[in-house]
């Protein structure tokens, strides 16, 4: 006769402790705000790559313009300058705030506050993502008229155009072009900058939350 033996089906539930939980927290929360550093930096890098290149198409149209006493004048007498001016106001904008957004995040002062770091680290991106958006849609709505020529829309009229000194049509035109799309970019940029401050917050939150549970009396 075979003997009987019970089986027994245990089943254990799973649970995440608070010293896991604080140290799964920890870690995402270094991530988002290395992620966060990271954008930052890039965006920085774009607004002075901005900064340069729709610098330079404005000098070089200052250094080139002839007064209409001229009878072979370089540029239109209609002209706008404000959309490559736009763009120049943006990325100082962009400039400075992502400066101070990285400079904040490096000061103990800063940094060891919560709320204070948080704020600053989210009003940078937000001022940011505002100018890029405000910088972008100024050029295209002035750009886009058919009665007054712009920096851009000239200057690659005549890229085909070869010249041995000052303007150069077709740097110009590539110039003016690079300093819009790099504008462009900053607005989804920025927009996950805001993203990853959002998820840094609500880490924090979590590991507050995760700290209070475990100095409860009813986790110790």
């Amino acid at each position: 006769m075979a003997a009987f033996k019970p089986q027994f089906n245990s089943e254990f539930t799973e649970f995440e402790s608070p010293d896991a939980g604080h140290q799964k927290s920890a870690k995402s929360a270094r991530a988002a705000e290395s992620v966060r550093l990271a954008l930052t930096a890039l965006a920085l890098l774009s607004s002075i790559t901005i900064l340069g290149t729709a610098g330079d198409t404005l000098s070089v149209f200052n250094n080139t313009h002839l007064g209409e006493d001229y009878f072979l004048p370089l540029w239109p007498s209609d002209f706008d300058l404000r959309p490559t001016v736009a763009l120049v106001v943006c990325s100082v904008i962009v400039f400075v705030a992502s400066a101070l957004s990285l400079t904040a995040s490096k000061l103990p002062a800063v940094r060891n506050k919560a709320l204070i770091h948080t704020s600053i680290s989210a009003l940078a991106p937000a001022v940011c993502l505002i100018a890029g958006l405000i910088g972008t849609s100024f050029f295209y709505g002035v750009n886009s008229s058919n009665s007054v020529s712009t920096l851009q829309s000239w200057s690659c009229q005549w890229s085909a155009v070869s010249m041995d000194t000052k303007p150069h049509w077709g740097t110009l035109c590539k110039e003016s072009k690079a300093a819009l799309y790099l504008t462009v970019m900053l607005i989804p940029l920025e927009a996950l900058i805001l993203g990853t401050v959002a998820f840094g917050a609500f880490v924090e939150k979590k590991q507050v939350i995760i700290h209070e549970r475990k100095g409860s009396p009813a986790m110790s």
